[in-house]
């Protein structure tokens, strides 16, 4: 079944280049990169797919050599060659499943990253602090652009809520797991005693929603504006250039006023509303498979304690794969790709048993 299936996309991959080829279709720009896009997307399957039927026939090759063949230098040489064939299209068979698999449609958006101080007061709002910089340094080794939407900070150097956009490569793809409870735990600034403290920080990564994705009826908003505020609600502006919007179907409430234009704030309040929306609604569409969810690392849940770093061992748990790392300080600097990967592999391993 998966080899007919295999052979009919590749057929299909052939097609593709020869319309892409087809004056015609480079004429039609909108057709043509509606075929280059598709074109790609097979790319890494028909490879993978092309390589492991060269290995077949290597393969055939080499088990027909070994029942001819009288010669037992040569017959041996032949049984080490198909059992190195056979390892090699193992693991290519393992690689054709998982592409093979469904998309997540999101894996290629840009996202909004929300990170908000929970339980813990000012500890809290600080370590929401160190995890927006450990994300900032990320987005640095990774080329993706950063850019702050809102914030509100404390006196000292923490966050009560921060949300940034990030732009980049499948950043999606490669963050979507971090959302849940982060754990904190060590000796606060702020304690006299040397006791250590546990505090907690929620993360969430939303999917950047388009146009296209959500439309969002003006009638449907209400917005406000007011005087941007600074730590301890001193007014930072002496216009009413703060915007706050509420989404009157949901609920939904958005500020921004991190900017002196109010036209800026409303199309950045606007940004995250728009994510936030089609959040919700993909919540209400996962809601509905709960039983798929329960067996996959990210459920989104923004409840669920996914992780804990604790400052005097120097180490990261992560709970969902059982994960700990004992390199806090490089992981706080934005060195995050094991951890990523690992969640990345555990999900596709779960996702292969599933299929």
């Amino acid at each position: 079944m998966i080899l007919q299936r295999l052979q009919a996309l590749a057929k299909h991959y052939e097609e593709l280049e020869a319309l892409l080829s087809d004056p015609e279709v480079i004429k039609a720009q909108e057709v043509y990169q509606k075929y280059r896009k598709e074109h790609a997307e097979l790319a890494p399957l028909i490879q993978t797919f092309r390589r492991y039927q060269h290995l077949q026939r290597e393969l055939a090759d080499n088990q027909a050599l070994l029942k001819e063949e009288t010669d037992e230098e040569i017959k041996a040489y032949a049984r080490e060659e198909i059992q190195t064939l056979k390892d090699q299209a193992a693991s290519l068979e393992e690689e054709l499943h998982l592409l093979l698999l469904p998309k997540d449609p999101n894996d290629e958006k840009n996202v909004l990253l929300e990170i908000r101080a929970g339980t813990g007061g000012e500890e809290a709002a600080l370590f929401a602090a160190d995890l927006f910089r450990m994300y900032s340094r990320l987005a640095e080794r990774r080329g993706w652009k950063m850019e702050v939407l809102s914030h509100s900070s404390t006196g000292i150097g923490g966050f009560k809520e921060i949300v940034a956009s990030i732009s980049g490569d499948r950043v999606y793809s490669q963050l979507k797991y971090e959302s849940g409870v982060h754990r904190v735990q060590r000796v606060p600034v702020t304690e006299s005693q040397g006791r250590i403290h546990t505090s907690a920080v929620t993360v969430a990564i939303l999917p950047e929603a388009q146009e296209v994705d959500i439309q969002i009826n003006p009638e449907e908003l209400r917005v406000d504006v007011f005087r941007s505020s600074g730590p301890g609600g001193q007014s930072v502006n002496t216009t009413d250039s703060a915007v706050r919007i509420t989404h009157l179907p949901t609920g939904l409430v958005v500020s921004c006023q991190d900017e002196k234009s109010q036209h800026k704030n409303k199309a950045k309040a606007l940004k995250v509303l728009r994510a936030r929306v089609l959040d919700l609604k993909q919540q209400e569409q996962q809601q509905q498979i709960a039983q798929e969810r329960k067996s996959q690392v990210g459920t989104g849940d923004r409840s669920e304690r996914i992780r804990t770093y604790n400052f005097p061992q120097g180490r990261l748990t992560d709970h969902r794969i059982g994960l700990t790392l004992y390199r806090l300080e490089a992981l706080l600097d934005g060195d995050l790709d094991e951890l990523l990967q690992t969640l990345i592999g555990h999900q596709r391993t779960l996702a292969l048993k599933q299929a």
